[in-house]
């Protein structure tokens, strides 16, 4: 007679599909979850049996959260906004599609319009995809304009079709070469992790949702870090470590050479072509710079 077995447990996770796509599944590569794509079938491996991962529009994802068709989810903090999701914010998640800058919505108009404030488009038209969040901001200071759903080239109905947009930017450079200028930002927005309220109140969900965080984290601050190990002369080191304060925690140990020990660290990888000349003048060799996956602190 064969025994009911007790279904393993399973944590439905939201990423978002489309210009954010790329970046996130290679962070969540970082992070050690491999995950592979099919156009056949809207469903993703991954490499973990304790996943289910489902690609959806980064718009739409807090909303599925919320409601419990996910039990999480990774989507922009503009977008939980828009949508007025009630979600727990399990943490920030610094990256995007092309820097590692937030983005940011903001009020546009063309290089020539006689707009200089939002109080100036009072009775005029604006375009936009985020048509709560322009409402609210009109609201605070209040401006009466209509407001209308754009599906897409915002940009160029500004020159057109209505008298202002609100749109993402991350540069600025599309803006620009769009001849528009920047009235003021309504909003700044950065990759969140959410999970539904009753799945964080779940044990087992909210443990394997905060050891999903713990990775992702780690391997985000990895990105601006490498490390570095080498030899130094026993009676250098101390003038070695007074002298370069971003060495600050380091592993020494005693290497079989006697009057000799070995030094390792982990530093920001924007000082390291500064810093790799000094180390050498200071009496070290053997240097060796490599990257990380991960940081954890």
């Amino acid at each position: 007679m064969m025994q009911n077995q007790t279904p393993k447990p399973v944590l439905r996770l939201g990423l978002p599909k489309g210009s954010l796509q790329d970046a996130t599944l290679d962070k969540m590569a970082k992070a050690g979850f491999h995950i592979s794509v099919s156009s056949r079938s809207y469903i993703p491996y991954v490499d973990d049996e304790e996943l289910e991962i489902r690609l959806i529009r980064a718009q739409e994802i807090s909303r599925y959260v919320e409601h419990g068709y996910l039990d999480a989810g990774i989507t922009g903090y503009d977008w939980i906004v828009e949508n007025g999701s009630r979600v727990h914010e399990v943490g920030e998640f610094i990256f995007s599609k092309a820097t590692r800058q937030p983005t940011r919505w903001v009020l546009c108009v063309p290089e020539d319009s006689p707009v200089r404030s939002v109080r100036d488009l009072e009775g005029k038209r604006i375009a936009t995809e985020v048509v709560n969040i322009t409402r609210r901001y009109l609201r605070r200071h209040k401006v009466r304009a209509e407001v209308e759903f754009s599906w897409g080239a915002t940009e160029v109905k500004a020159h057109e079709l209505v008298d202002a947009i609100v749109e993402v930017t991350e540069t600025g450079s599309s803006l620009r070469a769009n001849k528009l200028r920047i009235v003021d930002t309504l909003l700044t927005s950065t990759p969140r992790l959410v999970a539904n309220h009753d799945a964080w109140r779940d044990p087992w969900k909210r443990g394997k949702i905060e050891r999903l965080a713990l990775l992702l984290r780690g391997a985000l601050e990895a990105e601006t870090k490498v490390g570095l190990k080498m030899n130094v002369p026993e009676p250098r080191l101390p003038a070695l470590l007074e002298s370069l304060p971003a060495l600050r925690n380091p592993t020494v140990s005693h290497l079989s050479q006697p009057g000799w020990v070995a030094v390792e660290t982990v530093i920001d990888e924007h000082i390291v072509r500064d810093l790799i000349p000094r180390l050498k003048a200071a009496g070290a060799e053997g240097i060796i710079e490599y990257p990380l996956n991960k940081v954890v602190y």
